[in-house]
């Protein structure tokens, strides 16, 4: 397990014990995260799981693929942090990670 901190637009915190091997995105989903809808359920096909990777874990969590890039072309407010949350699996690396939902997704 690794604890990932979800933080929503509003400012408020969910800390959240992640398996390894899961990705952020199901972690959130399966802990009721607002502001994760994951309407494609992981399969890269849509950016409703957009987040923004703190800066000091955004190299930890890799480059994102093509097709995720691609994919955020559909997100508001992509910035340098964003990644789709189904495409970074979870690591012991990665325990302590904070990720921010974007304002669009509440």
């Amino acid at each position: 397990m690794a604890k990932v901190t979800y933080i929503e637009h509003s400012g408020t915190e969910h800390v959240i014990e992640v398996p390894v091997g899961t990705t952020i995105m199901e972690g959130a989903v399966k802990n009721r995260v607002p502001g994760i809808d994951a309407d494609c359920g992981g399969a890269c096909a849509c950016a409703t799981c957009h987040v923004f990777v703190d800066a000091a874990w955004i190299e930890k969590t890799g480059k994102p693929g093509s097709m995720e890039e691609s994919m955020l072309d559909f997100a508001e407010g992509v910035t340098p942090l964003s990644r789709l949350s189904c495409q970074i699996s979870m690591t012991p690396e990665l325990d302590g990670i904070v990720v921010r939902l974007p304002a669009a997704q509440h």
